[in-house]
Order: C-alpha cells, then sequence, then structure tokens
C-alpha cells in the first residue's frame, strides 16, 4: 500500500507538470508521454519540451528540483518511479546519480556518432548534451597577468592577495579540482589548493555573476568562472557590456591537455516505464535544433560534433578543450572534497 501511494502521488506530480503538446496534426497523435526529472531551470529548455511534442506527439511530463533531491526521490520511489530520464548539470551529479544506481545504459548509434566519447558515460549511462569551460579572467585595467596561462599558475605565490573565488562547496570547482587529480596526481592536486588558498584577497564568497563583477570593478584581479556567465554580459545592456569589456578572458593549459569542460547531461532511468519514448528524447536533444537551444538559450557549447556557439560565446575565443572523459570527472569528486577541506578553502 505504502509502494502503491508514492506511484500515484509521483504521478500526480508529473501530470501537474505537463508541457502543452504542439498544435493539432503536426505530430503523431497518441505516442504516448516521457517523464522528465530535471533539475536544469532555465526557460529556453520549456521551447525544447515543446519542439520535442511537436515533431513527435509524445507528451513531456517534468519535474524540476534540485539534483540530489531529485536522485533521492527516484531511489525513494523505486521499482514504481515514474521517472524516465534525469537530466543534471555537471558531472559530479551525473555520477552521484550513476553511484545511486539511477540510470540503465543505453546503446543508440545516433547517440554515438553525435556525441564526442569523452562527453558520454563509456557504457552508455549519461551523454552530455552541452558544455561550459572554467575559465581564468583578469582585470584588464590592472594588466595582462605575466606568467598566467595554466590552472596551475594559479598557485604562484606572485599572486598573493589577488585571487577571488567561490565556495569549495561548489560543484563546478570541486569538478574542476576532480580534473586535476586525474592529471596531476591527489598529492599534486593538494600542492595545488593550497598555493591558491594563500593567494585569496577574501574568503571564497558569492557565485560566478559575483565573481565577473568583482573582478570588473578592480575588487580582486583574478578569479575562475564558467564561460556561459560571462557570455551573458557580452550581448547585454551597455551596463552588462561595460562589465564584460573590463574582463580578460584566459584559457587555460592550451599548451597542455586543455581547458577543463563540463557539461550538462541526461540518462534513461534504469526503471524508466517508457524507455523507447525516453531514449527518443535524448536523441532529439542532441539534433541540431535542439542544441541551437542549448547554444542560443543558455549561452553553452553544444555537445554534437561540429556544431558552433553562439555569438557572444565566441566573442571569447577559440580554444582547446580537455578531453578526459567527463566519468573521470566524476569519480575524483569525495577526493577533492577532502582536498579542499585539507587546504582550507573553504
Amino acid at each position: 500500500m505504502k509502494k502503491l501511494l508514492l506511484v500515484l502521488a509521483a504521478c500526480a506530480a508529473l501530470a501537474g507538470c505537463t508541457e502543452t503538446p504542439g498544435g493539432e496534426g503536426e505530430a503523431p497523435a497518441n505516442a504516448g508521454e516521457v517523464n522528465l526529472y530535471s533539475s536544469r531551470h532555465y526557460d529556453t529548455d520549456l521551447a525544447l519540451y515543446e519542439d520535442f511534442t511537436k515533431q513527435t506527439g509524445i507528451k513531456v511530463n517534468r519535474i524540476e528540483a534540485d539534483a540530489d533531491a531529485l536522485i533521492e526521490r527516484i531511489q525513494s520511489e523505486g521499482e514504481f518511479s515514474p521517472a524516465d530520464i534525469l537530466v543534471t548539470v555537471d558531472a559530479g551529479r551525473l555520477w552521484r546519480a550513476e553511484e545511486a544506481g539511477v540510470f540503465g545504459a543505453v546503446d543508440s548509434a545516433v547517440l554515438k556518432e553525435r556525441i564526442p566519447a569523452h562527453l558520454r558515460h563509456p557504457d552508455g549511462l549519461w551523454f552530455g548534451l552541452s558544455t561550459r569551460a572554467r575559465i581564468i579572467i583578469y582585470n584588464k585595467a590592472a594588466g595582462t597577468p605575466q606568467g598566467l596561462a595554466n590552472y596551475a599558475d594559479l598557485a604562484d605565490p606572485k599572486w598573493k592577495g589577488q585571487i577571488c573565488v567561490r565556495s569549495s562547496s561548489n560543484i563546478y570547482n570541486i569538478s574542476l579540482l576532480s580534473s586535476i587529480i586525474a592529471h596531476k596526481g591527489a598529492a599534486g592536486a593538494e600542492t595545488w589548493a593550497k598555493g591558491v588558498v594563500a593567494n585569496f584577497k577574501q574568503a571564497p564568497q558569492g557565485n560566478d555573476t559575483a565573481m565577473i563583477e568583482a573582478v570588473a570593478a578592480g575588487q580582486c584581479r583574478i578569479s575562475i568562472v564558467n564561460t556561459y556567465y560571462l557570455a551573458r554580459y557580452a550581448g547585454g545592456e551597455a551596463k552588462e557590456k561595460a562589465i564584460f569589456d573590463a574582463v580578460g578572458v584566459i584559457f587555460p593549459d592550451q599548451a597542455g591537455t586543455g581547458t577543463h569542460v563540463n557539461i550538462s547531461g541526461a540518462g534513461v532511468v534504469k526503471t524508466a516505464p517508457n524507455r523507447e519514448n525516453a531514449i527518443k528524447f535524448l536523441e532529439y536533444l542532441t539534433s541540431e535544433s535542439a542544441q541551437r537551444y542549448f547554444a542560443d538559450g543558455n549561452n553553452e557549447y553544444p555537445a554534437s560534433v561540429g556544431l558552433k556557439a553562439n555569438s557572444a560565446v565566441e566573442q571569447l575565443g577559440a580554444f582547446k578543450a580537455d578531453t578526459l572523459n567527463a566519468a573521470q570527472i566524476g569519480k575524483g569528486q569525495a577526493e577533492a572534497v577532502k582536498i579542499f577541506d585539507r587546504a582550507g578553502w573553504n
């Protein structure tokens, strides 16, 4: 009885979040539904769901919440979960879902062709949908910081009192450190983290937007942010454009492994009641039309092969991306948190 009530409650919640299908006669009738659990909260994603329904006739029901809450919900619902797909941001959260046994493997020739190997799970448990790079920014008025070309350079004592960053609890920083662990080992990553902490101007605080504005205002000289946050300022009004113009960009490690990139991604839930529709939805999300929503709506880089970012993102410059498999970024998460704690990066 408890399980039955759980199922009914979940289904009722999904029914209340159903997207409006496309126009009558524009898609096959009675094509069923797909139940989406998503931690992405971007308005442009709604257009994706509507377009999918218009093309296929498959109704998209969605629940939006924090990724950890959604993972816990799917676990508690168990085999009776109505969830077909989990969509989330960051390889670390995909790894958490993987470790929780949420995903079932998908073998799709379409997904393998469109998504590069390093942006999908080796066993098909999840697939990247869009990417963002974690870059170094600096205050242009203070001059280009000579000798700052790599993540490793942030630990150089010459930058003492010049770096502002957000908290180590932020998943973007955890994933960055996880990638450094993969490349340099835990000991090397810890040495780096301690060196960066020694160069802090202030205790970690704020989000990426706050970091961009602090650097633009000269409150600190250097920070680390995701590209899509900065690209938002490029296409803004005069005030936002002034902030964008005050900030310089460094894509780290161009002579080495390349700049760290992270992903938004999705996987089919292993107990999906509408598995076939879920796979169709995943394949749709990697199509050119859907990838343009990601690129244009949230200033992300398309994950699918051969597609370009929008003009605001391209203003940041071309770069070589790190091709470390996103699954490796997930695996180092727990060690990264421990290293941050020992380094005093709060």
